[in-house]
């Protein structure tokens, strides 16, 4: 198995190929190899699609090294288990109601609640023109929120982007900007993104904090230990994974919830360069 790269899941449609253009950007940005995973119910039907993403890939990031893998079996599985060593996971998802989004279990909100890594969810609702935004929102509504603090600047220093802290619950802690207000070598300036209301100082609604994505090259959120994130903070990723207008990066704090349950795999897999 790869180390230390970067994980898509594919299908075919056309928010998979979103994840995978996003998948092949990062894995360039963070100078590692990508690995295109597509679950089917039969490996011998898989080769079209995976040929195609490669292709795909391959005219935009020549020198990108590609590995392709077949699953047979649950897609929510497959991707955690290929991304167990991985730098990042990325997969597509679509737009849906509040109540739809509530009530369903997503590929990509199964991945977040048993991923081990980063996960980045590239939904229908991402502007293509999010790419030339040069700022990472870092959403937080906790102190529990703030190990994830280091996913988010990670970000911004790869794309020499300003990080902006913004806070999503009745939240008000100007000290977890500290760490990350001053860095000159870097060039990024850090807010806090405190909003001034009419009432006073208030956190952004999800409605606003998706509205804020627009101008975001990505979002960062933490996705909490497994059972203590609370309603609130649920409803928040949940409004992002399915409306954000850039892609949304689930950042891991405290231990994920074990793989089981989300069905298993078989695998068949090679690479192209």
């Amino acid at each position: 198995m790869l180390k230390h790269h970067v994980v898509v899941g594919v299908d075919g449609s056309v928010v998979s190929t979103r994840a995978l253009d996003a998948a092949a950007e990062e894995a360039v940005r963070r100078s590692v190899p990508l690995e295109i995973v597509y679950a089917v119910p039969d490996l011998d039907v898989a080769g079209p699609v995976l040929t195609s993403s490669a292709d795909r890939v391959a005219a935009r990031h020549p020198e990108l090294p590609v590995r392709l893998t077949a699953l047979a079996g649950n897609p929510a599985a497959g991707l955690v288990a290929r991304g167990g060593n991985a730098a990042l996971v990325v997969v597509g998802t679509r737009a849906l109601g509040a109540l739809a989004s509530l009530a369903s279990r997503s590929v990509a909100q199964l991945v977040a609640e048993r991923s081990r890594c980063p996960l980045l969810v590239v939904g229908t609702s991402c502007l293509t023109s999010h790419a030339e935004a040069h700022e990472v929102l870092f959403a937080v509504g906790s102190d529990a929120d703030l190990e994830a603090a280091s996913f988010a600047f990670e970000e911004a220093v790869r794309r020499s982007a300003r990080l902006r802290f913004v806070y999503t619950a009745h939240y008000r802690s100007f000290t977890a900007v500290a760490p990350y207000s001053t860095a000159p070598e870097t060039g990024i300036k850090c807010e806090a993104g405190a909003e001034e209301r009419p009432g006073g100082f208030g956190p952004l609604p999800d409605r606003e904090l998706v509205t804020a994505t627009a101008s975001a090259d990505v979002v960062v959120i933490a996705r909490r230990q497994h059972g203590a994130g609370g309603s609130r903070h649920m409803r928040t990723v949940h409004a992002l994974l399915h409306h954000a207008r850039c892609p949304v990066l689930l950042a891991p704090v405290g231990p994920s919830a074990p793989p089981d349950g989300i069905g298993h795999v078989s695998t068949g897999g090679s690479s192209v360069s």
